[in-house]
C-alpha cells in the first residue's frame, strides 16, 4: 500500500543568524518508497509541489524526490510504468538537522548541487523541508 500524507505549508524566517528549523517548510507530501513514479508525479501535480519526501516501510525519511528527477526517469528508455521511487532512489541523502544553522545547511545544498533538504529528527523522522527560495 502506498502512503500519502500531507501536512500544511508554514511561513519562512529570515535565514540570518538562524537555524534549519527556522526557515523550513513543514514536511509536505511524504510517500512510501513503494509508489510507482507515476503515482508521485500525479501526486506532486495534485500537492503544486515540485518534491516529495519518501519514506521506507517504518516511516523513516529515506530521502527526497523532485519532478526533474521523475520526469528524467519517465524519459529513460529503461523506463516502465512499474518503476518505483525505491528503484530511483540511489544513495541516501543528504539530509539536515533543524539545529543546523543556515550557513553549514547553505554549504551543504551546494556541495551536493541540491534545491532541497529533507529535515529530520535525531531517529530518521522527517520534520520539514528546506528548499531554496525561487
Amino acid at each position: 500500500m502506498t502512503l500519502v500524507q500531507m501536512q500544511p505549508r508554514t511561513a519562512k524566517a529570515p535565514a540570518v543568524g538562524r537555524t534549519v528549523a527556522d526557515a523550513m517548510d513543514t514536511a509536505g507530501p511524504q510517500v512510501c518508497d513503494d509508489m510507482t513514479v507515476e503515482v508521485a508525479l500525479s501526486v506532486m501535480a495534485s500537492a503544486r509541489t515540485g518534491h516529495l519526501l519518501v519514506c521506507d516501510d517504518s516511516g523513516l525519511c529515506i530521502g527526497l524526490v523532485t519532478h526533474a528527477r521523475l520526469a528524467a526517469v519517465r524519459e529513460s528508455p529503461a523506463y516502465s510504468d512499474r518503476v518505483r521511487l525505491r528503484d530511483i532512489l540511489g544513495h541516501l541523502g543528504p539530509f539536515t538537522s533543524p539545529v543546523t544553522t543556515m550557513a553549514e545547511a547553505g554549504h551543504m545544498m551546494r556541495h551536493s548541487d541540491v534545491d532541497a533538504l529533507p529535515v529530520v529528527d535525531e531517529h530518521g523522522s522527517a520534520l520539514g523541508v528546506l528548499a531554496l527560495a525561487r
